[in-house]
């Protein structure tokens, strides 16, 4: 089986395909080599039928291949998840960012339709879309247009696959990986510039627009609506929209909470060079909503001057703990007004996630669709006491305090999958100057959902294609504890991910997933299963020694 490569989007190129005739015009194909003969075989006629309803003349890619059932059979692994393996972890793969386009529609339509299928042979279970608030409700409060993600949804749906969708009440731009820009409606944007304070501020007073402050959360400040009402809405709607087929291709819906998606204040943004790795972030509790909720916790203490601003000493966004008062070792965060703050500020955030998982659990119970939130994995200065990026985004997670067991015991509340990234990442390649430990916060997070008795599920935080970081969720995903991952979601399809030697690794990591971790990835390409590059002539269609046919 061929894959084309030579497409200049996030997608395998359809075109292209119509233009090979020689060596010299082929820029990269894949094939599988031989293996065992399978009962299973792979169900793809119906995305060649829809391709060709294009009035496009498109090769059948395994035509030919299957005269019986003694023939080589294409490598394909079981989407299913009634397997003999209990401890199996389905892989999903994120969609672009840019999915469905600014004007509603699904972005390249042919070309996504080739490359599910492609992810399909590869055994993987699903996809994951962000469902952007900023896409969908555009035009107008209570104005739903969901023609592009329909269009989709019937697309996965038509390839066996399952869906991940996600509520995305964030912004997309400024932040590690975002390759679009898709702001808040303009409607929302309207009501922003005329109070500013509606969105999250920081000490000197930058506003960030990429998530509505959780301050105002039950303030109508929304056209008479509060921010919760607003998601509420949006998730009701879609759940009407999409009601057939929650449960059987919407699997689940990961809830937006935040910056990124992600169960956090925006402590650490990259737009215009604001922060860089490994800076310890800021607080973001400076908007009026917020400030007033501080001053009323003081008062409430009994300690008003506590309540008069945030930490004077905690210093800038791209400082390190000790170069700070407040969290170097022996630190303001280690004294009683410290503490009080911290309680104070990851608390709020806390509620806030607990009443949209309430209101999103009011809504999809009963649908069979599963709710997960995602939580970031702020591993830098991990190994310092006071753990300063993590208390700056929300996560009240030092020393002498589990940031992570509070979080998990209110998704429990909603029976919620706990999603956590940075599951690629190991101690020895970061920075020893940063106190990094994405292991050590990892097994962390792994000892809270745990104890809180729900799921835990995976994504990598940045985009990887190499055998290291495929091992190390591997490595992730075992368990013999009973706290190993549901699920995995890799970051992220484009034309990389295709490209020969990054689509081996992610077919052979499918294939160790499909059995819980324990199927040891290759080190080289010599096992009779593993993907090899070779060019295809089409035009013979020998297919000499191996099944090859062409992916379009």
């Amino acid at each position: 089986m061929a894959l084309t490569l030579r497409s200049s989007t996030s997608f395998i190129s359809l075109k292209d395909i119509k233009r090979i005739k020689t060596l010299e015009d082929f820029s990269g194909t894949i094939c599988f080599a031989q293996i065992k003969p399978t009962p299973r075989r792979l169900r793809a006629r119906n995305s060649i039928q829809d391709a060709q309803s294009t009035h496009e003349k498109i090769t059948y890619p395994f035509e030919g291949m299957y005269a019986d059932e003694q023939r080589e059979k294409f490598h394909a692994l079981s989407s299913s998840h009634q397997s003999a393996n209990d401890s199996r972890v389905p892989v999903y793969v994120m969609l672009p960012l840019d999915t469905v386009t600014l004007g509603g529609h699904l972005n390249k339509p042919k070309a996504m339709n080739a490359s599910l299928m492609a992810l399909k042979s590869a055994g993987v279970e699903g996809v994951m879309v962000d469902v952007w608030w900023g896409l969908v409700e555009k035009d107008g409060p209570l104005k739903y247009n969901w023609e592009g993600y329909v269009e989709l949804v019937n697309m996965v749906q038509k390839h066996g696959l399952k869906l991940q969708a996600v509520m995305s009440f964030h912004q997309c731009g400024g932040n590690v990986g975002d390759s679009c820009s898709i702001p808040l409606p303009p409607w929302v944007l309207e009501e922003i510039s005329r109070n500013p304070d509606l969105v999250y501020t920081d000490r000197s007073g930058r506003r960030n627009p990429e998530y509505i402050s959780l301050g105002c959360d039950s303030l109508p400040v929304l056209r008479g609506r509060t921010p919760i009402q607003v998601y509420s809405d949006y998730m009701t709607n879609f759940q009407q929209r999409f009601k057939n087929y929650l449960g059987n291709v919407i699997v689940e819906i990961q809830v937006g909470m935040g910056p990124c998606g992600e169960l956090r204040y925006p402590s650490y943004p990259e737009s215009n060079g604001t922060w860089r790795f490994p800076g310890i972030g800021e607080f973001q509790c400076y908007d009026k909503y917020m400030k007033a909720s501080l001053e009323a916790a003081a008062e409430a203490k009994g300690e008003s001057d506590w309540g008069k601003s945030g930490p004077h000493n905690s210093g800038q966004y791209n400082q390190f703990p000790e170069d700070t008062g407040f969290f170097k070792r022996d630190g303001t965060w280690d004294t009683d007004y410290g503490r009080f703050f911290l309680e104070w500020y990851s608390g709020k955030l806390l509620q806030h996630g607990d009443r949209i998982m309430r209101s999103a659990d009011s809504i999809f119970r009963g649908t069979g669709a599963k709710l997960s939130a995602k939580v970031a994995g702020i591993h830098w200065h991990y190994k310092t006491r006071s753990h300063a990026a993590e208390l700056t985004a929300g996560y009240y997670n030092t020393r002498h305090s589990d940031g992570y067991l509070p979080i998990a015991k209110m998704l429990a509340k909603y029976d919620a999958v706990f999603n956590f990234t940075c599951m690629e990442m190991r101690d020895h390649e970061q920075p020893q100057h940063a106190g990094c430990s994405p292991e050590g916060l990892v097994r962390q997070v792994k000892q809270a959902v745990k104890a809180a008795g729900i799921e835990l599920a995976g994504e990598n935080a940045l985009e990887r294609y190499d055998d290291g970081a495929y091992r190390q969720v591997q490595e992730t995903s075992r368990s013999d504890s009973g706290n190993g991952l549901c699920a995995f979601t890799f970051l992220r399809m484009n034309k990389r991910l295709f490209e020969a030697e990054n689509w081996r690794e992610l077919v052979n990591f499918v294939r160790s997933m499909s059995e819980g971790g324990r199927v040891r990835l290759p080190e080289s390409d010599t096992s009779r299963t593993d993907l090899y590059v070779r060019f295809v002539d089409q035009k013979s269609k020998s297919l000499k020694g191996d099944k090859e046919a062409v992916l379009v």
